[in-house]
Protein backbone atom coordinates (compact mmCIF):
# COMPACT_ATOMS: atom_id res chain seq x y z
CA UNK A 1 0.00 0.00 0.00
CA UNK A 2 1.00 3.54 -0.76
CA UNK A 3 0.14 6.67 1.05
CA UNK A 4 0.88 10.08 -1.00
CA UNK A 5 1.68 13.34 -0.08
CA UNK A 6 3.51 16.70 -0.82
CA UNK A 7 6.78 18.44 0.33
CA UNK A 8 5.30 21.78 1.85
CA UNK A 9 8.95 22.69 3.46
CA UNK A 10 12.22 21.61 3.74
CA UNK A 11 14.28 23.42 7.04
CA UNK A 12 17.40 22.93 7.97
CA UNK A 13 19.88 24.66 10.57
CA UNK A 14 23.73 24.69 11.07
CA UNK A 15 23.32 24.09 15.27
CA UNK A 16 21.52 21.02 17.63
CA UNK A 17 18.82 22.74 19.37
CA UNK A 18 18.21 25.29 17.37
CA UNK A 19 14.37 26.45 15.21
CA UNK A 20 15.54 25.37 11.20
CA UNK A 21 14.92 27.45 8.38
CA UNK A 22 13.13 26.74 5.11
CA UNK A 23 15.13 26.33 1.93
CA UNK A 24 14.79 26.70 -1.75
CA UNK A 25 15.93 22.48 -2.18
CA UNK A 26 18.05 20.22 -0.56
CA UNK A 27 20.55 17.60 -1.58
CA UNK A 28 19.85 14.06 0.77
CA UNK A 29 23.13 12.05 0.94
CA UNK A 30 23.07 8.20 1.29
CA UNK A 31 23.87 7.10 4.92
CA UNK A 32 24.30 11.26 6.02
CA UNK A 33 21.27 13.30 5.69
CA UNK A 34 20.19 16.34 4.27
CA UNK A 35 23.99 18.13 3.60
CA UNK A 36 24.92 21.40 5.69
CA UNK A 37 22.48 20.35 8.39
CA UNK A 38 23.45 19.91 11.94
CA UNK A 39 21.60 16.41 12.51
CA UNK A 40 23.34 14.85 9.54
CA UNK A 41 25.63 12.28 10.56
CA UNK A 42 26.49 8.60 10.60
CA UNK A 43 23.40 7.55 13.37
CA UNK A 44 19.71 6.45 12.97
CA UNK A 45 18.12 10.28 12.87
CA UNK A 46 19.57 11.59 9.74
CA UNK A 47 16.26 13.12 8.78
CA UNK A 48 12.96 14.16 10.79
CA UNK A 49 9.40 15.01 9.00
CA UNK A 50 6.61 15.98 10.58
CA UNK A 51 2.51 16.30 8.95
CA UNK A 52 1.51 19.72 7.99
CA UNK A 53 -1.37 19.30 9.51
CA UNK A 54 -0.30 18.37 13.15
CA UNK A 55 1.61 21.75 12.96
CA UNK A 56 -2.12 23.31 11.76
CA UNK A 57 -3.63 22.03 15.26
CA UNK A 58 -0.56 23.64 17.16
CA UNK A 59 -1.12 27.18 15.40
CA UNK A 60 -4.88 27.53 16.33
CA UNK A 61 -3.24 28.02 19.84
CA UNK A 62 0.26 29.75 18.36
CA UNK A 63 -0.45 31.66 15.18
CA UNK A 64 3.17 33.25 14.70
CA UNK A 65 4.74 29.63 14.61
CA UNK A 66 7.51 28.83 11.98
CA UNK A 67 8.19 26.33 9.31
CA UNK A 68 11.26 24.59 11.13
CA UNK A 69 9.85 25.75 15.31
CA UNK A 70 9.90 21.65 15.69
CA UNK A 71 13.39 20.82 14.51
CA UNK A 72 11.98 19.43 11.73
CA UNK A 73 13.47 18.38 8.29
CA UNK A 74 10.33 17.88 6.21
CA UNK A 75 7.18 19.18 6.73
CA UNK A 76 4.79 16.96 4.22
CA UNK A 77 1.15 17.88 3.71
CA UNK A 78 -1.69 14.81 2.95
CA UNK A 79 0.76 12.51 4.08
CA UNK A 80 -1.26 10.33 6.59
CA UNK A 81 1.72 9.31 9.34
CA UNK A 82 -0.60 7.13 11.43
CA UNK A 83 0.31 4.28 8.92
CA UNK A 84 3.98 4.63 9.50
CA UNK A 85 6.22 2.09 11.00
CA UNK A 86 9.56 1.26 11.64
CA UNK A 87 11.11 -0.35 8.79
CA UNK A 88 8.78 1.26 6.23
CA UNK A 89 10.01 3.23 3.05
CA UNK A 90 9.42 6.91 2.33
CA UNK A 91 10.25 7.92 -1.13
CA UNK A 92 10.54 11.92 -2.39
CA UNK A 93 10.19 12.70 -5.99
CA UNK A 94 11.84 9.63 -8.24
CA UNK A 95 15.00 8.42 -6.39
CA UNK A 96 15.38 9.41 -2.66
CA UNK A 97 14.48 6.91 -0.12
CA UNK A 98 14.42 6.71 3.52
CA UNK A 99 14.06 4.45 5.76
CA UNK A 100 12.00 4.91 9.10
CA UNK A 101 14.09 4.11 12.58
CA UNK A 102 12.34 5.80 14.46
CA UNK A 103 8.46 7.42 15.57
CA UNK A 104 8.64 9.63 17.94
CA UNK A 105 11.17 11.29 20.29
CA UNK A 106 11.31 12.88 23.97
CA UNK A 107 10.52 16.39 23.78
CA UNK A 108 13.41 18.46 24.70
CA UNK A 109 13.30 19.82 28.28
CA UNK A 110 11.40 23.47 28.68
CA UNK A 111 10.31 23.28 25.29
CA UNK A 112 8.84 26.69 24.45
CA UNK A 113 5.50 25.00 22.32
CA UNK A 114 4.72 22.27 25.37
CA UNK A 115 4.67 25.41 27.46
CA UNK A 116 2.67 27.42 25.67
CA UNK A 117 -0.14 24.48 24.28
CA UNK A 118 0.34 22.22 26.78
CA UNK A 119 1.02 19.69 24.16
CA UNK A 120 4.71 19.09 22.01
CA UNK A 121 3.71 16.59 18.90
CA UNK A 122 7.34 15.50 17.98
CA UNK A 123 6.85 12.66 20.87
CA UNK A 124 4.15 11.09 19.07
CA UNK A 125 3.81 12.49 15.38
CA UNK A 126 7.65 13.05 14.56
CA UNK A 127 8.92 10.19 11.98
CA UNK A 128 12.75 10.01 11.37
CA UNK A 129 14.96 8.36 9.31
CA UNK A 130 18.08 7.40 7.34
CA UNK A 131 18.70 7.97 4.58
CA UNK A 132 19.15 5.08 1.90
CA UNK A 133 19.60 6.46 -1.72
CA UNK A 134 20.20 10.37 -1.46
CA UNK A 135 19.12 13.00 -4.42
CA UNK A 136 17.81 16.89 -4.45
CA UNK A 137 14.51 17.50 -3.70
CA UNK A 138 12.80 20.69 -3.03
CA UNK A 139 9.26 21.94 -1.82
CA UNK A 140 6.22 20.67 -3.88
CA UNK A 141 8.06 17.30 -4.51
CA UNK A 142 6.10 14.27 -3.68
CA UNK A 143 6.67 11.69 -1.01
CA UNK A 144 5.13 8.45 -0.38
CA UNK A 145 4.83 6.41 2.37
CA UNK A 146 5.28 2.53 0.51
CA UNK A 147 4.06 0.19 3.52
CA UNK A 148 4.86 -2.58 1.74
Amino acid sequence: MIKNGYIEAICVSTGKGTVKIPIDEAEFVAGHGIKDDAHAGNWHRQVSLLAGESIDRLKKQIPELRQGAFAENIITRNLDFKYAVVGYTIRIGGDILLKITQIGKECHHGCAIKQQTGECIMPTEGIFAKVLHGGIAKPGDSIELITE
